[in-house]
């Protein structure tokens, strides 16, 4: 009878609750350790993952810009640069464009009709490796090549801008484009290039004495028309 009435107090006794008590928490320690170990080892991965690879983006996106500026201070013979530019979309009889490509040798602007490019006038120039030389690294100042990656959906320019004109910039090399970036007036098609476009085309269109006048025989002069709505 007695042992009996001891057990009972002892279940009812406080020290027998704090026991039971500190020994439910000593069992919950080590999962609590297990969550805490494993939330700060997901963190610790997330942070390496994220400085790896986005250190690699980085420094890859670093390298374009300076393979990009490379390129276009390059003067030997096989480079060049160009300048197109595109008028309104309109009627094919109406429609007009032009185009300058200034090489260490040459410079050349041609005026255009309609989308299937009848020639209607062109001027050729020669040139020499120091005012190329001068030319680029004036555009190079001026951000011409660098620019947004885009897909190639949104590189696309059929319809682009269809009430103003649209505007590419393009590095050669043999004659071929090895890059290029363009944008508009239009307000909602920026495009890829973040270079002052009237800078860009001012300095193209005075490597030709006549160009502003062979610009503006086709109503494309460079006038403050950019970002229309």
């Amino acid at each position: 009878m007695t042992s009996a009435k001891n057990l009972i107090l002892w279940y009812n006794h406080p020290m027998r609750r704090t026991y039971n008590s500190f020994n439910s928490f000593s069992r919950f320690v080590p999962i609590l350790l297990v969550i805490i170990i494993t939330i700060v080892t997901i963190v610790a991965i997330i942070s390496i993952s994220r400085s790896i690879f986005g250190g690699d983006e980085q420094k890859q996106q670093q390298e374009t810009t300076e393979q990009k500026k490379s390129d276009l201070l390059q003067t030997d013979e096989s480079r060049a640069v160009r300048l197109t530019v595109r008028g309104p979309i309109v009627a094919n009889e109406k429609f007009r464009s032009y185009q300058i490509t200034i090489a260490p040798s040459s410079r050349v602007m041609t005026t255009y009709e309609g989308y299937v490019e009848k020639q209607l006038d062109t001027k050729q120039l020669n040139n020499n490796a120091k005012a190329y030389e001068e030319l680029v690294y004036a555009l190079d100042k001026r951000k011409m090549m660098e620019g947004r990656q885009l897909s190639d959906d949104q590189n696309d320019l059929r319809g682009i801008c269809a009430t103003g004109k649209v505007y590419k910039f393009e590095l050669l090399m043999n004659g071929t484009s090895i890059k290029a970036l363009w944008t508009s007036d239009c307000s909602g098609s920026k495009g890829s290039a973040v270079a002052n476009v009237e800078e860009i085309v001012d300095m193209f269109i005075k490597q030709i004495p006549d160009g502003s006048k062979m610009a503006t025989a086709i109503g494309l002069y460079q006038r403050d028309t950019l970002f229309k709505f």
